[in-house]
């Protein structure tokens, strides 16, 4: 099973950021007080468990506990910030994103496989 490993500073984002270009990432916004925010971990972690683009980075970043790293991501992708919230970035460019309820084991296969 591939994992999502949880980031919590400003230079662990940068330096995915700018790896982007090797190694696409998708991003996980999550937020702990959240009911619709736990469905959304509970699809990411599905779509993880079965057969998953294994050429991506996954990270997750909590938007309550890392705020600053959560505004930065907001600030370099121009994506307005929503939680739960998925984006996946290759390049430094936003490829695709979508919160909520849209966050689904379906919708992440269709768009990273």
């Amino acid at each position: 099973m591939t994992q999502w490993k949880e980031i919590t500073t400003i230079e662990e984002w940068n330096r995915l950021l700018e790896g982007s270009g090797v190694k696409p990432i998708v991003v996980l916004k999550h937020s702990t007080a959240c009911p619709v925010s736990s469905n959304a971990l509970d699809e990411y972690e599905s779509y993880l468990a079965k057969e998953p683009n294994t050429d991506v980075d996954y990270v997750m970043v909590k938007v309550i506990e890392s705020r600053p790293v959560s505004n930065q991501i907001a600030e370099d992708t121009g994506v307005k910030h929503a939680s739960p919230q998925i984006l996946y970035i290759k390049n430094k460019e936003t490829i695709w994103n979508t919160s909520h309820w849209s966050i689904t084991k379906a919708h992440m296969t269709a768009v990273l496989n």
